[in-house]
């Protein structure tokens, strides 16, 4: 019973889209590659549907879609940044879904983002999912260098520290 008390609850973080998975350091962008937002992993989607990688909250929508922040049930915040550089596309090739403080379950589209239109712009489509709240969780269990179905595959475990 009391084994149950100190054993951290691993949570599973699921892929927020299809397509191949990278390790956050190959990503072309050194505030991802660096950490200098935090640890995670990235995907370089395949199709253009965004699904909730945790079971939480919508904490944030930024004003030019291209990034979500969910809090997952634990309190482990996780960025899904829509592309690289995709700020400078003021929302264009992106519709989002969901709004700050929606429920959510794993799997729940929350975002479409058309790779074919956002990479025609010269703007890379690699999506870097960051754990923003690294100091109090931890990531366990990462996948790496395989194929994974959005809203399906588990990419990850978090663990608070």
């Amino acid at each position: 019973m009391f084994k149950s008390l100190f054993t951290q609850k691993k949570e599973p973080v699921h892929a927020p889209l299809t397509g191949k998975l990278v390790s956050l350091e190959e990503v072309p962008d050194p505030v991802f590659s660096q950490k200098m937002m935090g640890d995670g992993i990235a995907i370089d989607p395949s199709e253009n549907q965004v699904f909730s990688p945790v079971d939480g909250e919508v904490v944030s929508v930024f004003p030019t879609k291209h990034a979500i922040t969910i809090r997952s049930k634990s309190g482990a915040e996780l960025l899904i940044h829509m592309g690289l550089e995709t700020v400078k596309l003021n929302g264009e090739g992106f519709h989002v879904l969901v709004g700050e403080g929606d429920k959510i379950k794993i799997g729940n589209p929350i975002a479409e983002f058309d790779i074919n239109k956002v990479s025609n712009t010269g703007t890379k489509i690699i999506t870097p999912i960051v754990l923003l709240n690294g100091e109090q969780f931890k990531i366990e269990n990462r996948q790496s260098n395989q194929s994974v179905t959005g809203g399906q595959d588990m990419i990850m475990e978090i663990t608070k520290k």
